[in-house]
């Protein structure tokens, strides 16, 4: 995973955009120093409304308000854009930051972004891959709390029958089921 738990000086900033998915927002931190990149530190998927979408990022964010995206966010968003109009992107190099994860959580969202679009693991598989392989109620609780979901992708987890689990997004499980959908993964079926 890129450059997680760098340290940034400067506050949160956020901005919404449009996408066949809806109305998503992303925030980020820049980074101090000349070669420094900024990290995503949240992505919003749609909630009912775009005010409630942003509603909701500015509460998460403690933002003042949105604010143009540097380049290198922008490239980010256009990657969902076309992510969400099924041009499945790889989303492993974007830098991230996703506030108040502990070492287990990082060690989860590390290894969920090794798994390809249009694929999906059960919660015990992540947890083996983690070497804790009585840890799926954990991992399912650290992607629960996943800041930065789509980035990091926890919508491709799911139960070890191959049903859909929770999903913490507007929308629960539906939403999560659209998102696979969009990948070309029909949960609950053959190979899934």
């Amino acid at each position: 995973m890129r450059a997680v738990g760098s340290k940034f000086a400067k506050p949160m900033t956020y901005c919404l955009f449009d996408t066949a998915f809806g109305v998503c927002g992303i925030a980020w931190r820049e980074a101090d120093g000349a070669d420094a990149v900024p990290a995503v530190t949240r992505f919003q998927l749609p909630e009912a409304t775009a005010a409630e979408t942003e509603s909701t990022l500015a509460e998460l964010t403690r933002a003042e308000g949105a604010a143009a995206p540097p380049p290198v966010i922008a490239e980010v968003i256009e990657k969902i854009r076309r992510h969400f109009r099924g041009d499945l992107q790889d989303f492993s190099e974007v830098r991230v930051e996703p506030e108040g994860a502990g070492p287990f959580a990082l060690a989860v969202y590390a290894a969920a972004r090794n798994i390809p679009a249009g694929q999906v693991r059960s919660y015990g598989e992540l947890a083996r891959v983690l070497k804790r392989p009585a840890a799926a109620r954990a991992v399912g609780q650290a992607l629960g709390r996943n800041p930065v979901p789509l980035i990091i992708p926890c919508h491709r987890i799911l139960g070890a029958s191959g049903k859909l689990g929770g999903f913490s997004a507007h929308g629960g499980i539906a939403t999560k089921a659209r998102m696979l959908q969009i990948e070309g993964v029909v949960p609950g079926a053959s190979g899934s």
